[in-house]
């Protein structure tokens, strides 16, 4: 079992930036792929981005590209987002999420259901 645990979100003005963090505890993070979604209110949970468990791999939504970064610090079991230039509409909740069995170079998707566990959340608000 591994427990994750978001934080860093916050309200921010248009523009601004803020790094999310997500820790992780139980199992080694670094054998696990890790991935984060939003979900706005009233929309689905939306795939942002993912990184393979060696961080050599990285996959971004066309919408945050050049924009957000995914990285990761094994050895300190913790995985970051860093977003620049936030939108209003990156308002949501911001989850982590992790896979295992995969290769270091692998990367489980944007499919919520291609990961195995899931953080509680952190919220972000962009106000213009």
């Amino acid at each position: 079992q591994v427990r994750l645990v978001e934080s860093g979100g916050g309200l921010v003005q248009a523009g601004s930036s803020l790094r999310l963090t997500c820790a992780a505890s139980g199992r080694s993070f670094s054998t696990y792929a890790m991935g984060w979604f939003r979900q706005a209110p009233g929309k689905e949970r939306e795939f942002v981005s993912a990184i393979s468990w060696s961080g050599g791999s990285t996959y971004y939504t066309d919408s945050v590209k050049g924009r957000f970064a995914i990285s990761r610090d094994n050895a300190k079991n913790t995985g970051y987002l860093q977003m620049n230039s936030l939108k209003p509409e990156d308002t949501a909740v911001y989850y982590c999420s992790i896979r295992g069995g995969m290769r270091w170079y692998e990367l489980p998707g944007d499919r919520a259901n291609n990961y195995d566990y899931w953080g509680q959340g952190t919220q972000v608000t962009v106000s213009s």
